[in-house]
């Protein structure tokens, strides 16, 4: 999605009712205070996770990273972004950047350099993980390639959730579980760990998908088996099996844990693509459901791996993606506020393409 304009345009939406958008145009600028940069902001990503962001963002700090006033929220997007004015005397005006951005045509930063990248400084995020509020120049990132920021902006902090939570498992569950019970199987983030899942020698990788998709998901090859939420309690395995829920769907969870009980090692609560499901009461039978984290887990994982050590794996395991995600991702490019209005909808909808 790319925003073209004179003016700065802003893309807002209700945190009560997520259907209800608004965009608010300012012809004025506020100047910049020393320390600042501002960011013309080139183009953004938006798919599914993106709905997850605004469905978490009270519970997880998203309404946080660009603050709007009363029940307004700005949803954040991995986006590129060029430096159009700087008062920092270390970034240049044109510097490129990859990172979190709102869904709008700028965004003035508080920039503090630290190493390869800059982080925004500003109070509002200072409660954030590093990861959310840093912005990597492209000109030293060993992930950027031109060619290549298509792919980038709709998959890279995807696959990097992805990439942390094969780790996970590897070390928490895996060989002990042989099966990984994978839902929102279409969803991006999901087809990555699948990927990554399908790699690891005696694992088997069971997508669940809504009946639609079933087609998309089973041409992805990366799936062993793949079976409509309908059919879960078809699925046969006789060993240990994990549970990751893209889904965030309440009554699919609880019909997995029932198959399962306690052959289910461990069930980790990822993304939230189907938003309006209703919570369940009751305790599951089997592990209780674990929220993961990834900027915990690269924080545990820059520990125990040193200075670079994350992004030399992720880059290497990026660049045996890459292959993989050109046989089925068709890139469709957007450009204008009433177009990103719509999209948003779709996204709501679940009518965007799974490719």
């Amino acid at each position: 999605m790319a925003v073209s304009t004179t003016e700065a345009i802003d893309f807002q939406v209700d945190r009560d009712d997520l259907r209800h958008s608004r965009l608010v145009v300012e012809a004025d600028r506020a100047p910049l205070a020393e320390g600042q940069v501002r960011f013309a902001i080139d183009r953004f990503a938006l798919t599914s996770n993106n709905v997850s962001y605004a469905v978490a963002g009270d519970l997880l700090g998203y309404w946080g990273f660009f603050p709007a006033p009363d029940r307004w929220g700005r949803v954040p997007a991995m986006g590129f972004g060029d430096v159009v004015e700087s008062r920092h005397p270390e970034v240049a005006v044109g510097t490129r950047c990859f990172g979190f951005f709102p869904m709008a045509s700028e965004l003035v930063v508080d920039a503090r350099p630290s190493g390869d990248r800059l982080v925004d400084a500003a109070p509002h995020r200072a409660q954030h993980a590093p990861v959310y509020r840093s912005y990597v120049p492209t000109g030293a990132d060993p992930l950027h390639a031109p060619a290549r920021e298509d792919e980038i902006l709709l998959l890279r902090g995807l696959f990097l959730t992805s990439f942390l939570i094969d780790d996970f498992l590897a070390e928490v569950a895996f060989p002990a579980a042989d099966l990984a019970i994978v839902t929102s199987a279409s969803s991006k983030t999901s087809i990555a760990l699948a990927h990554l899942l399908s790699r690891r020698e005696g694992v088997r990788v069971v997508g669940l998908t809504s009946a639609r998709n079933e087609t998309f998901v089973r041409g992805l090859g990366c799936y062993d088996e793949v079976v409509g939420y309908d059919g879960i309690g078809s699925i046969e395995h006789p060993g240990r099996a994990v549970l990751v829920d893209m889904a965030g769907d309440a009554d699919v969870v609880a019909r997995v844990h029932e198959r399962f009980g306690d052959r289910l090692l461990h069930s980790a609560t990822v993304g939230a693509t189907h938003w309006e499901s209703k919570p369940r009461s009751g305790t599951l039978p089997g592990p209780a459901p674990e929220f993961f984290f990834a900027p915990a887990r690269i924080v545990k994982r820059s520990a125990d791996w040193g200075p670079g050590g994350v992004d030399s794996r992720l880059g290497l395991a990026w660049q045996d993606f890459l292959p993989f995600v050109d046989t089925w991702l068709r890139v469709e490019r957007h450009v204008g506020p009433e177009a990103l209005e719509r999209l948003w909808l779709d996204a709501l909808g679940g009518r965007l393409d799974p490719r």
